[in-house]
């Protein structure tokens, strides 16, 4: 894999080293509003006091990436001795009722996304002003310090953007189609920004209405059918890589179809040249470090990054790193 910020990928690594310092094994009860059960195998919980962990994202229905973050989540808070809580919803107005909920509920920290955060920040602000420690996730990180939280993790977008903008020049592309899947995500827009930025070709956006599969794949067709010099299509998401090879075939085009974000179904397009390349930005490690941080806090008043983004990516992903990667795809951790 290529990192464009080696950086990025040794702060992730010795926040992960810090978290894992201070617990052991794994095992205890999971929250009943996942329904899951993560249990990592061996060991006995932490002894420290139970605490209550909520996490509030802006998931469509059906995302996949979500899956991923809720695993990290979940394998952290039981090695943590923590309770569990998830909600979801992808309209910003609806993520701030359920930060409300949770304030109400008096839970011990919140994990949330800053996906909308014209929408969300004032009760992320009302959280930390009751008392309650915030962690922002994966999207929205310039807005994270502004509402009190104790640190972001994830990936910074427009560098991310960028670093595909570069690779698209590496394979000699001349015109992109950047699918955006959820109109107003402020990371989705600072993507294909990114991309903009530093690709040496010309970009289009188009906005797929990205909760109706279908209709997403009609539209990629579509654009594909009228635009026959576009020789690469970038979508935002995993579900959507496998939408946009589908309406490649429709339309009869030869573009390129690249993809942010990992997932087995990714890995297996990588591995039968479906897909060009992929970027990820480790969702497991996005769920699972965010927790921690609350639980470390909690119990020993540490915080990671230093006031700076803890980051977990960007990672360019090709054909040749699938061997070192299905293992973990296949069992739904990357």
């Amino acid at each position: 894999m290529r990192t464009p910020r080696k950086a990025a990928a040794l702060l992730a690594a010795c926040a992960l080293a810090l978290a894992l310092a201070g617990c052991s094994g794994s095992g205890g009860k999971d929250s009943e509003d996942t329904g899951k059960n993560e249990d990592g195998g061996g060991g006995k919980t932490v002894t420290t006091k139970r605490l209550k962990i909520a996490m509030v994202t802006h998931s469509g229905e059906g995302d996949t990436f979500w899956d991923i973050v809720q695993s990290g989540a979940e394998q952290a808070a039981s090695k943590d001795n923590v309770e569990f809580l998830y909600a979801a919803n992808k309209e910003g107005k609806e993520q701030a009722q359920h930060i409300e909920s949770y304030i109400d509920k008096k839970v011990d920290g919140i994990v949330v996304t800053l996906a909308k955060p014209e929408a969300v920040a004032a009760a992320v602000k009302k959280a930390v002003a009751a008392g309650i420690p915030v962690v922002t996730i994966n999207s929205g990180g310039e807005h994270s310090k502004a509402t009190g939280a104790l640190s972001h993790i994830g990936q910074e977008e427009s560098v991310a953007g960028e670093a595909v903008g570069e690779e698209l020049n590496k394979r000699g592309k001349k015109k992109a189609l950047c699918v955006i899947h959820e109109q107003g995500n402020v990371s989705l827009e600072a993507r294909c920004a990114g991309v903009k930025k530093t690709f040496e070709g010309t970009v289009e956006n188009l906005n797929i209405e990205g909760t109706n599969m279908p209709a997403s794949t009609s539209s990629i067709e579509a654009k594909l059918e009228s635009g026959k010099d576009i020789d690469t299509v970038v979508t935002l998401g995993a579900p959507f890589a496998a939408a946009t090879v589908k309406a490649k075939t429709g339309a009869g085009s030869d573009a390129e179809v690249n993809t942010f974000d990992l997932n087995a179904e990714v890995v297996k397009q990588l591995k039968a040249k479906e897909i060009g390349f992929a970027v990820d930005q480790q969702p497991y490690l996005q769920g699972y470090l965010a927790v921690d941080e609350l639980w470390l806090y909690a119990t020993n008043g540490n915080v990671l990054g230093g006031g700076r983004p803890v980051l977990t990516g960007p990672a360019v992903v090709t054909g040749k790193d699938v061997p070192a990667l299905e293992k973990y795809t296949a069992r739904g951790t990357r």
